[in-house]
């Protein structure tokens, strides 16, 4: 099953991408929510949080370091939102683990 992500990371699609390694791929979002709106994950095809495996939880700790560092490079480090959604009900539309990294201005509540 290749996702839009997994076209982005085999480079079939056009993306802005602000970071890459091995492992972790990150991306300007196209619809931002704020200023700053990155979408961070594993190059491995992973549906969501629900099918991570044991074996894939050093990737979760790769994307956590990720997410310190774009945090720090785009100036949010102090105040930045990172989720991700895990299926349909909770507002996952592309079914491949992503999380978003929202910053840059005033958040409010999440619903």
């Amino acid at each position: 099953m290749t996702t839009i992500f997994g076209k982005i990371i085999k480079r079939e699609l056009p993306a802005d991408i602000v970071y890459e390694d091995d492992h972790i791929i990150a991306i300007k979002d196209i619809a931002p929510l704020a200023p700053v709106h990155i979408l961070i994950m594993p190059k491995k095809e992973i549906k969501n949080i629900q099918s991570v495996k044991p074996e894939d939880l050093p990737l979760l700790q790769e994307i956590f370091a990720v997410a310190q560092k774009l945090a720090e490079e785009h100036d949010v480090e102090e105040s930045y939102r990172l989720l991700t959604n895990n299926g349909t009900e909770a507002g996952q539309t592309i079914f491949h683990l992503h999380f978003h990294l929202i910053g840059g201005e005033r958040l409010g509540p999440m619903a």
